[in-house]
């Protein structure tokens, strides 16, 4: 196969992942994954460097000096690289770890803390005190239910298109199980400290998609693991058209805008951006799903009573 197909065959589907994706993040980082597998690097090991070089690049934020912001800039991108790297490594070599998924889940949030610490301390001297709340808003708020929503409808869009395979789509109700059925062991405690953070990020993403929630019960009551093929593929019809709005709610629009703010000068840009543009785009793309979901629920109703 040539590097294209293979690059492919990585990505869990075309339908959330478009040319920037595959171009962009996608080849580099399965480059990067194999001359890490050629020298036996485990994927744990990729996940690490990818945390120290994306936090290392809010340092660089922090100067008001584009030299040292486009080594900023460069750093991030690098760790993006890795941080697809590890995954796709971890599928070659098979060495899949819990320990690998939580730094994995782990490595943006700690990169992102690391930029919204460096954007704070440079703007507190041009506009007070005041940035501090807004930056921790568009970051521990904003930032964070946006790209949760965003990977929620992405797993529950590959769910329904092609079922447990490419999806992980989860509940909390399922997570929360394995939690109570775990002891704080020494077997046992580290799975349970994961699971303890992990069902309450499932538990936020559900919390902000209630009609999804009530139709997804309906359709376990009525059909349980066995959904209709046309069922199947009608949702995934729905979805598909917000399957780009929600590429745009995670990392590489936010980041261009991290850039723009920065080559500008004016970095403030990117807190607004993230308060003023995405947060509508969050509300428009929950209402979409949200609405379709209503009516799926509705035509699966007049489908008993009939």
């Amino acid at each position: 196969m040539s590097l294209k197909e293979r690059v492919r065959a990585t990505m869990k589907s075309e339908d959330t992942e478009g040319p920037f994706e595959l171009y962009v993040t996608r080849t580099p980082g399965y480059v990067w994954a194999l001359f890490f597998k050629a020298l036996n690097v485990h994927p744990i090991a990729v996940t690490l460097i990818s945390i120290v070089i994306g936090a290392a690049s809010g340092y660089f934020f922090y100067f008001d000096d584009l030299r040292m912001n486009l080594i900023g800039m460069a750093l991030l991108i690098w760790a993006n690289w890795y941080d697809c790297a590890d995954g796709q490594l971890a599928r070659m070599t098979g060495k899949k770890t819990l320990v690998g998924r939580l730094l994995d889940g782990l490595a943006g949030d700690i990169w992102f803390f690391c930029i919204y610490l460096g954007l704070a301390l440079r703007l507190q001297s041009d506009h007070g005190l005041w940035v501090w709340p807004v930056l921790a808003y568009s970051g521990f708020i904003c930032h964070a239910r946006q790209a949760a929503l965003a990977d929620y409808y992405r797993n529950i869009h590959l769910w329904f298109a092609f079922g447990n395979e490419k999806s992980e789509f989860d509940t909390f109700a399922r997570q929360d199980a394995r939690f109570r059925a775990l002891r704080w062991t020494r077997n046992e405690w580290f799975e349970k400290m994961y699971l303890f953070f992990y069902r309450g990020y499932t538990h936020g993403q559900e919390a902000q998609t209630p009609r999804f929630q009530a139709f997804h019960k309906h359709l376990a009551e009525v059909y349980g693991s066995s959904i209709p093929t046309d069922l199947r593929a009608n949702f995934r019809q729905k979805s598909l058209p917000l399957m780009p709005l929600t590429n745009v709610l995670t990392f590489d629009l936010r980041v261009g805008v991290l850039f723009l703010s920065l080559l500008v000068r004016y970095p403030i840009i990117f807190p607004l951006f993230e308060i003023f543009i995405l947060e509508p785009v969050r509300f428009y793309t929950r209402h979409r799903h949200e609405t379709f979901c209503q009516e799926f629920d509705k035509a699966l109703t007049n489908d008993e009573e009939r």
